[in-house]
């Protein structure tokens, strides 16, 4: 593999799609023909994009002895010997530079925000990610930040509604990413495999967290429906309901697919291989958009 090749599939640009989550305030706020402020969302992306890809390279670089006793992970550069040690630290270091001299455009709060994910993310790489549950529960912070980063980044706070129905649909995703990740080291080393902090056993209690969590969340969006801000911010608020069928459905094919043992290690790549996923989304972002 060329050096470049393998800096490639270190910083996950694949993933980058996860960082369109600032994109969220701005179209929750019906504002996305707001050019000023477009621009502004898009550059608070780029930060983010810069940020995640090196803190991707920092986990892989404290996670590569572990990583190379994966099934999987072992074939990732840094664990497989084709980047090295300095050349990854110093992509690391510039990408971050890189992202806070983005964020200092969209001034203090985006900073402010930005370094906090920095540094709830580092402390997740650096141990955090060994302590059962607190993990998957910073990894729906991440999440959350982003959302709260792209309403710093155009002068927009979330609504409690955004916060609290974002926690719980990816708090039911880092739920996934276990219980896949989990069932395919049982898969490999039998009934005494472990993920980080969980055992074989939690499996079946992890699946019960992550249903309820993404069941949640489909609650909260229902209930949003009859707030006074909805009849205020929506032409056919009705239509919103469609939106709760849809990601009910979807949820329930996710999770239905990680207990049968056929999902990927993130269900972020998941949805955007499987056809269903992918029409279902589509169906979800026209039913929003007609209830506009």
């Amino acid at each position: 593999m060329s050096v470049g090749s393998a800096v490639m599939k270190t910083v996950r640009p694949h993933q980058w799609l996860k960082n369109a989550l600032v994109f969220v305030p701005l179209a929750a706020a019906h504002m996305m023909d707001d050019t000023a402020r477009l621009l502004q969302a898009m550059q608070c992306f780029a930060a983010f994009c810069l940020c995640a890809s090196s803190l991707y390279v920092l986990n892989d670089f404290l996670d590569r002895s572990a990583d190379r006793l994966h099934p999987h992970k072992r074939e990732r550069p840094l664990a497989a010997g084709s980047l090295s040690v300095p050349v990854a630290l110093s992509l690391s270091v510039v990408l971050l530079l890189a992202a806070f001299a983005v964020a200092a455009l969209l001034g203090f709060p985006m900073i402010l925000t930005l370094a906090s994910y920095v540094v709830l993310m580092t402390a997740y790489s650096l141990g955090l990610k060994n302590i059962a549950m607190l993990d998957v529960l910073i990894l729906a912070g991440g999440y959350a930040l982003r959302v709260v980063a792209g309403g710093a980044a155009v002068r927009i706070a979330p609504s409690p509604w955004l916060v609290a129905f974002c926690v719980f649909l990816f708090l039911s995703l880092a739920l996934v990413k276990r219980c896949a990740e989990l069932r395919l080291l049982r898969r490999h080393n039998g009934p005494t495999a472990h993920a980080r902090g969980y055992q074989a056993g939690d499996e079946t209690l992890l699946e019960v967290f992550g249903v309820a969590s993404g069941y949640l969340s489909v609650l909260v969006l229902a209930l949003y429906t009859s707030s006074a801000k909805v009849e205020r911010l929506y032409a056919h608020p009705q239509v919103i309901w469609l939106t709760c069928a849809l990601l009910l459905y979807w949820l329930s094919h996710v999770w239905l697919t990680t207990h049968r043992g056929r999902m990927l290690d993130d269900p972020v790549l998941f949805a955007l291989r499987d056809p269903l996923s992918r029409a279902l989304v589509l169906l979800m972002g026209i039913s929003a958009w007609t209830a506009v």
